[in-house]
């Protein structure tokens, strides 16, 4: 009886098996691995998030549960952050105050704001330009004369 060579279907490979077929270095293989253990860690929190803000309907018969989300999110923006995903700041001010356009203050707001305090204190303005840096003063003031 001729000896009949046993041939692995492809079909009936694992993810594992899979997985090394299409990298054949150990670092790709571990670079696979780790993004899907950080898309599990995603997953997860990002589901005790969303548990966290929901309410259940009462016919699941899961008791309501208080927890405080903060180190979920943490976790959940610090997996995030490994894809390269980075929340946006609301202002351009750092407190949320800023403009919503995220361009920060204009030139016309900065120049009110200047002649605004210039009315308000007895002070030189000093304007600083990039690249060269140049001291600019207004010609019809006077500079002020450091006492010490």
């Amino acid at each position: 009886m001729p000896e009949e060579v046993k041939k692995e279907d492809p079909k009936k490979k694992s993810i594992l098996g899979k997985m090394k077929e299409a990298a054949s270095d150990k670092e790709e293989q571990l670079d696979i691995l780790s993004t899907f253990v950080r898309l599990g860690i995603l997953v997860w929190s990002g589901g005790i998030l969303t548990l966290a803000y929901i309410q259940l309907p009462p016919v699941l018969g899961i008791p309501e549960q208080k927890l405080d989300p903060t180190f979920i999110a943490s976790v959940f923006t610090g997996v995030l952050a490994t894809f390269g995903v980075q929340a946006a700041k609301k202002g351009g001010n750092g407190n949320g105050n800023g403009s919503s356009t995220g361009g920060g203050i204009s030139k016309a707001d900065m120049e009110r704001l200047i002649a605004a305090a210039a009315q308000t204190a007895p002070a030189q303005t000093i304007r600083v330009e990039q690249a060269p840096i140049k001291f600019i003063t207004n010609d019809d003031e006077p500079p002020v004369k450091p006492t010490v």
